[in-house]
């Protein structure tokens, strides 16, 4: 892949920083929709100047000075930055907001790697008390359950409306998640939503031994199924579904998305085929009762559950129990494992975040609702007429997702040593300390500074995505320089760590505000296509490149709830990182692929936890009056 296709295909992980946690205020769920500011266009010298800075720290010398002069180019008054800076605010003036479509569409639609490991973040929730299918079916029941309440506060539009400093933020990713699902394109995919239809679905579909089966959620009175009706409907599909030989049809979603676009044209060509695919397509959420995983140690069953909940495990274990295009899968091993993964084009992480601690809470909660005595239809078994050129798709797939399995090496971490508590008591954002850890890791590994994405909320504006936080900064290399140079004392390096924190926490808020650089100079990239003129010399640009090769693609991802999101890395050399800072624990995912033999996930992590440690002691072995 070029850089500059990796630029247009970076992948946001569900990600958010929220500097301020967001308060709830309960009202009318889209009333506040209309009120919210349009995403601004910033100013094309704010841009040039901040790309510059963000620049400093990771390119030489030589191509720094080369990538000022083409600026200063792009920047003449009547020249081609300004006519496509104009161009971008008349699209602002149009429409609802100038990015989202775009960005839709070249961070997801138009992405051909496969969505699973490359695009698709899983989460591992708390391990449960269950080793048994009883225990199994229960948990998916309760949690089947909780779901559907959090669903009725969509439909009713009584969900509390987000704050972030005071600001309402949009709550249309919300209505995204449910009934919804991707759908392949020989070299475009697509987002189908049935939700707000006139008759919106009123089943989910299950998946267990590789078989789908449609399970009515609702009874005829429009209430939803008590816990104890949606245990016996899971007790009827586990017992239809003994068999363990059938093919794994769900596999194909996982293949490169052209080739998967070709099998689905294949596969629906069938009217049973295309019925059951659109029944899956229409399901409220998915629900996977997974076939147990091999036995680790309890250190290692962390790890464990992220690439389960990332890939399944390969076709000999549970991948082909999925059907990786649908927005919503809840996963539910029968050795108490369980978590979920969604698929990226329609939300980031933190409406899913919110959707997984409302029905955390709920599972904990003793049914109270006596169950009506009537009889419930089977649920219905989806079935596929498999046609030996299916049967290589599926065979070629298989072969794809082992590879995939093979190259993940996920590590997750409990950072059991401080968690917020401790940047809260140095008066420093514990997400920007975090990220200044990650950046300490990365260059006491490869004695380098890399351009480091975080993803930004731009949730303030109407239909808001997400921006890049560019955590590697002229002061974050200072300091990580400075760490390990016995000639600094250590209250300069306390200074330069305090300087590289408050330069992140004022990217952050730039960033959240809609004033930083990448989504823009995507925008004008976008622009320069669109008018059909020749592409700007500064994306063509070396420092460009570097730019927009993510070594590390971070991103966190708070939750009340003790879990985790994971993802894979955007660069064949990179990392992916995703965290959960909690009171007094961090919550750490860390990937990386095999098939680079700089990288390294276990690694990482390891020099990751060190470098927490080594600035909680640099700050408090340095004499408060001092500082």
């Amino acid at each position: 892949m070029t850089a500059q296709q990796q630029f247009y295909l970076v992948k946001p992980c569900g990600r958010l920083v929220r500097p301020v946690a967001p308060t709830r205020i309960p009202g009318r769920y889209l009333s506040h929709q209309e009120g919210l500011p349009k995403l601004p266009v910033p100013s094309l010298q704010q841009t040039c100047e901040r790309y510059l800075a963000t620049l400093e720290p990771i390119v030489d010398e030589e191509e720094l000075s080369h990538t000022k002069e083409l600026l200063a180019e792009f920047q003449k008054a009547g020249g081609v930055g300004e006519r496509l800076q104009k161009g971008l605010e008349r699209r602002a003036r149009k429409t609802e907001n100038w990015l989202s479509d775009w960005w839709l569409t070249t961070a997801y639609l138009d992405y051909r790697m496969p969505v699973v490991v490359h695009s698709s973040p899983g989460v591992v929730l708390p391990r449960l008390e269950f080793s048994d299918r009883q225990g199994q079916m229960r948990f998916a029941a309760k949690l089947i359950a909780g779901v559907l309440d959090f669903k009725t506060m969509i439909d009713n539009e009584t969900l509390p409306v987000e704050y972030l400093g005071g600001k309402q933020l949009c709550m249309n990713q919300y209505y995204q998640v449910l009934s919804s699902c991707r759908v392949p394109g020989l070299k475009r995919d697509s987002v189908v939503n049935h939700a707000h239809r006139s008759r919106p679905p009123t089943h989910i579909t299950v998946v267990h031994n590789f078989q789908f089966f449609v399970l009515d959620v609702y009874n005829s009175d429009g209430t939803p199924l008590t816990v104890d009706q949606l245990y016996m409907q899971l007790e009827k599909v586990w017992s239809s579904s003994l068999q363990t030989n059938k093919e794994p049809i769900g596999i194909l979603t996982s293949n490169q998305r052209n080739s998967w676009g070709k099998a689905y044209n294949n596969l629906i060509k069938d009217k049973t085929n295309k019925d059951s695919v659109r029944a899956i397509q229409k399901s409220i959420f998915t629900v996977c009762l997974d076939a147990p995983m091999p036995c680790v140690s309890d250190e290692l069953y962390h790890s464990r559950a992220a690439v389960q909940m990332l890939h399944g495990g390969g076709s000999r274990w549970n991948s082909g129990n999925r059907w990786f295009d649908k927005t919503l899968q809840f996963i539910i091993g029968e050795d108490g494992s369980c978590g979920l993964m969604y698929e990226h084009a329609p939300a980031e992480g933190p409406p899913i975040v919110s959707l997984i601690d409302h029905v955390v809470e709920y599972t904990k909660k003793s049914e109270m609702v006596r169950t009506p005595m009537v009889p419930l239809p089977m649920p219905q078994k989806l079935r596929f007429n498999i046609t030996p050129e299916i049967k290589k798709d599926i065979e070629k797939a298989k072969q794809n997702m082992n590879i995939m399995v093979h190259d993940l090496d996920v590590k997750v971490i409990v950072f059991s040593h401080f968690g917020k508590n401790v940047p809260k008591t140095h008066k420093m954002s514990p997400d920007a300390f975090i990220q200044m850890g990650l950046q300490l890791a990365y260059y006491r590994m490869y004695q380098r500074c890399c351009a480091t994405y975080e993803s930004a909320s731009l949730r303030m504006f109407k239909l808001g995505r997400t921006d890049t936080i560019r955590s590697c900064s002229i002061d974050s290399a200072n300091f990580v320089k400075a760490m390990d140079d016995p000639a600094k004392q250590k209250i300069e390096k306390v200074t330069l760590l305090e300087k590289a924190v408050k330069a992140h926490r004022a990217y952050t808020d730039m960033a959240i505000h809609g004033q930083a650089i990448d989504r823009h100079l995507l925008g004008l990239k976008l622009q320069a296509i669109e008018d059909l003129t020749s592409m700007p010399e500064i994306f063509m640009d070396t420092s460009y490149a570097v730019a927009n090769h993510y070594n590390l693609s971070t991103s966190q991802v708070p939750a009340k709830t003790d879990c985790v999101m994971c993802f894979g890395p955007v660069a064949p050399d990179g990392y992916g990182v995703c965290y959960n800072p909690m009171a007094e624990h961090i919550n750490f995912a860390v990937s990386a692929f095999n098939s680079c033999n700089e990288t390294n996930a276990t690694h990482m992590a390891q020099r990751l936890e060190e470098a927490l440690l080594d600035m909680r002691m640099l700050l408090e072995s340095t004499p408060k009056a001092k500082l």
